[in-house]
């Protein structure tokens, strides 16, 4: 009986393991496709700021005259305080001003409109790299000029850099998949051959800096030279995060 039993305990231990390989898929030639992921961060060292004059006046050239002057006076200020900014004038308008309109009586006909005034301004894009003179660049240029956004983000050098990092954590992500991946499979990792790395995958992560200039606003402007002095403002860079993705194409032999 013994002997009997022990080749019954044999012939099901036998029968499960056959069994245990029946319920196990062959892996030999299997193409996986595996997604990856990474992302790194990193402190903005630039900003783009916008400055803006705007004028109203009775007299159109008048108003053109005083913004041409006092645009250039800012940007003279600009340049003294931060002479590695780079600066970039745009968005000229000139934009005429009507009364209110009045309702017209039944029958009677409305008048031609004739603007009372006219509204002249300018933009003047600022970038720099130079976060720690920032506040007070901007405060002195705010004697003439007013502060109309301000952006933070990566300079083209930090940007190249922070992709370096991003393409290596996105690329060693990978391979941790494919380990995983393996080891679930039941299959060393050098069995493993990296058929393909799709890194059009990843999508357009760039920055938006600046983006669309906002709509020209009533805005007072500065007087004279003589303004009195603005405190500076307090400004936090914040930090950018650029992440990655990719798919790649694993095939075991």
């Amino acid at each position: 009986m013994t002997r009997m039993h022990t080749l019954a305990a044999a012939a099901i231990v036998a029968l499960a393991a056959h069994a245990a390989q029946a319920d196990t898929l062959p892996t030999s030639g299997t193409l996986v496709v595996v997604p990856a992921f990474g992302e790194v961060k990193q402190v903005n060292d630039q900003a783009t700021a916008t400055l803006a004059i705007e004028e109203q006046d009775k007299d159109k050239a008048a108003a053109a005259s005083r913004v041409n002057l006092k645009m250039k006076q800012g940007a003279e200020i600009v340049k003294r305080e931060d002479p590695g900014a780079v600066l970039k004038t745009q968005g000229y308008y000139t934009y005429p001003v009507y009364p209110e309109d009045r309702p017209v009586a039944p029958g009677a006909v409305a008048k031609m409109r004739v603007p009372t005034a006219w509204r002249v301004g300018q933009y003047l894009q600022v970038t720099t790299t130079n976060l720690d003179k920032l506040p007070k660049t901007v405060a002195a240029a705010q004697r003439i000029l007013t502060l109309n956004s301000l952006n933070f983000g990566l300079s083209p050098e930090a940007t190249r850099k922070l992709d370096d990092q991003r393409i290596a954590a996105t690329y060693k992500n990978l391979n941790e998949r494919i380990a995983s991946i393996a080891k679930a499979m039941g299959r060393n990792l050098s069995d493993a051959v990296l058929d393909t790395v799709d890194f059009e995958g990843s999508g357009n992560y760039a920055q938006r800096e600046g983006g669309a200039m906002a709509a020209p606003m009533m805005m007072r402007s500065a007087k004279s030279m003589d303004a009195a002095p603005v405190e500076e403002p307090s400004f936090e860079p914040g930090e950018t995060t650029l992440q990655m993705h990719l798919v790649g194409k694993v095939k075991f032999r």
